[in-house]
């Protein structure tokens, strides 16, 4: 009978050591090997805020490790974006992109572009509305329409944001679909659109085009009501508003979305892996019921949709700051 030697039973005991040892070291290689940090444009509390972290939570059911949501603020969004563009491209820092990210260059805030970013998927968008009084005398949008053409400019008044924010751009770019100038309806800059809708309510506007998820407040409490979304289609939650495209016959869409990406040149498994895993979070319940239950659109692209996405927002939101005079670059 063949006996081993002391000698090839260390090296073989050796062996097997260094093979368990090997096994876990390649399965700490895979991404992701730690927790994975998400950075947040927006103030904590925020609509932003509130989707980052439900998608951050199916995040670390899908892919087994912590995603923790981290508030970079300040300079109208360019801070948290910035964070997200100069992140290693390793995987361990990624983010939500919001409109801002296609107007803030025009505006000759930053250099930073959707260019400078892996897209991995676009998750939400919220269309804006163009709310009214409730004892306003326009019941559709096609009254507002007419009333709009029939007065003088800077007659009518109206308000969503500050100056030059993405419900100023959505009014801007209606009023240029009409055939009228950006500026026909004076715009009166507000901190959000919480006070406008109040303004509002309070009879010190003619209309908002704010999304309709932040004027919930005042329709609920009957004192405002929707005419129309800029959106491809009608919201789920409030199915009777009609799309412009419905009502006016006008293509301009318009409102604020938001999507996860990462700094540019992330590695491919990064990529493949995050795809796959968003888009499981989307089509589960949890989500789904979350973003209902708060009015917020639901809109899916994958990464090459949400690219397609960024070059047609950051093309036509570029042609509407320089329409309305708000473009600087």
């Amino acid at each position: 009978m063949q006996t081993l030697s002391r000698r090839t039973l260390f090296g073989a005991a050796a062996g097997l050591g260094a093979a368990s040892l090997a096994r876990p070291a390649l399965a700490q290689a895979r991404w992701p090997a730690r927790p994975v940090t998400m950075i947040c444009p927006w103030a904590a509390g925020g609509g932003t805020d509130a989707v980052l972290r439900i998608i951050a939570a199916g995040l670390e059911r899908e892919l087994g490790q912590p995603f923790n949501v981290v508030n970079r603020t300040g300079g109208n969004g360019v801070v948290g974006h910035a964070a997200i563009a100069s992140a290693q491209p390793d995987g361990y820092t990624l983010g939500m992109l919001t409109s801002e990210i296609c107007m803030l260059h025009w505006q000759g805030l930053t250099q930073i572009t959707y260019r400078d970013y892996t897209p991995l998927a676009l998750v939400n968008f919220d269309p804006a509305g163009v709310q009214v009084n409730a004892n306003s005398p326009w019941q559709t949008i096609q009254q507002c329409a007419d009333a709009i053409k029939a007065s003088r400019p800077g007659q009518l008044k109206a308000s969503g944001t500050g100056q030059g924010g993405i419900w100023h751009l959505a009014l801007g770019g209606w009023l240029v679909a009409m055939g009228l100038r950006p500026d026909h309806v004076r715009w009166v800059p507000s901190t959000g659109a919480a006070p406008a809708m109040q303004d509002l309510a309070a009879g010190g506007l003619d209309l908002t085009t704010n999304s309709v998820v932040e004027a919930r407040a005042m329709l609920d409490a009957g004192r405002a009501r929707s005419l129309v979304v800029m959106g491809p289609q009608r919201l789920a939650v409030w199915p009777d508003i009609p799309t412009l495209k419905e009502s006016l016959n006008l293509d301009w869409t318009a409102g604020a979305w938001r999507g996860i990406a990462g700094p540019r040149n992330l590695p491919q498994e990064v990529q493949d892996a995050m795809s796959g895993a968003l888009k499981r979070v989307y089509e589960g319940n949890e989500y789904k019921e979350f973003m209902n239950a708060r009015g917020f659109g639901l809109l899916w692209g994958d990464a090459q949709g949400f690219a397609r996405h960024l070059e047609e927002q950051d093309r036509s939101l570029g042609e509407a700051m320089r329409a309305a005079g708000l473009a600087r670059a």
